[in-house]
Parts: C-alpha cells; sequence; structure tokens
C-alpha cells in the first residue's frame, strides 16, 4: 500500500497547492470571503480547485480499491496521470477556460481506468 498511499498523497499536495493559489488569488484579485464571484482570474484559480476536489472524490476510493484488487505498483500509472491531468487542467484552465479538454480528458481516463481496472480485479482475481 506504500505506492498507493503515495500517489494519494501527491495528489493532495496539489489540490493543497491549488488551494492555497485560491487564497492568494483573493488578495492579489481583490475577492473578499465569502465571495466566489468578481475577478475572472480568481474565478479561474477557483475552479480549478473546486473541479479538482470534485475529481478526488473519486479518484481516491479508486486508487485504493485499483491497489487491492489489482496492483500497488501498477496504480502507480492511472495515478500519476491523474496527477499530471490536473496540472495540465490547470494550466489550462487559468490560461483559456476553453483549451481545457486535453487535461480534463486525461482525467477521466484516469478514473476510468482505475474503475474499471478495480472492477476487473474484483471479478476476476
Amino acid at each position: 500500500m506504500e505506492y498507493t498511499a503515495l500517489i494519494i498523497l501527491i495528489a493532495l499536495i496539489q489540490f493543497l497547492w491549488f488551494g492555497a493559489r485560491v487564497g492568494l488569488g483573493r488578495g492579489k484579485y481583490g475577492v473578499k470571503a465569502p465571495s466566489t464571484t468578481g475577478n475572472e482570474n480568481f474565478q479561474r484559480l477557483y475552479r480549478v480547485q473546486q473541479n479538482t476536489m470534485e475529481q478526488l472524490v473519486i479518484f481516491i476510493p479508486a486508487v485504493v480499491a485499483f491497489s487491492v484488487y489489482v496492483s500497488d505498483v501498477w496504480v502507480l500509472l492511472p495515478g500519476l496521470a491523474f496527477v499530471i491531468a490536473r496540472a495540465l487542467y490547470s494550466y489550462e484552465y487559468t490560461t483559456n477556460p476553453d483549451s481545457r479538454t486535453p487535461g480534463m480528458g486525461l482525467t477521466l481516463l484516469s478514473n476510468v481506468a482505475l474503475i474499471v481496472g478495480a472492477l476487473i480485479g474484483m471479478f476476476f482475481n
């Protein structure tokens, strides 16, 4: 379970970074709490953080299930793809939200691979 814990912790560190960017963005763009609207650049940072949280709800249990039913080593492949996908999504969304499709697509692919892999491993292992 070491690799499983490692990939989850890396994803959570990335999420913390996205949250810190939102906090810093509040000051930089003058968006006072509890408001989540105002400056478009702030809203982009906020949406990256929120979308990542939405994806983590799927990712974390899927990583654990994949690790248990398939492999604690092979979980690194879709796990690292997820982290890279979220970094790509963040870049795409903050520079031009219309360009976010590759990052979101790779995120979806990573989560689907984890879920389908875990289900296959569960029933055929």
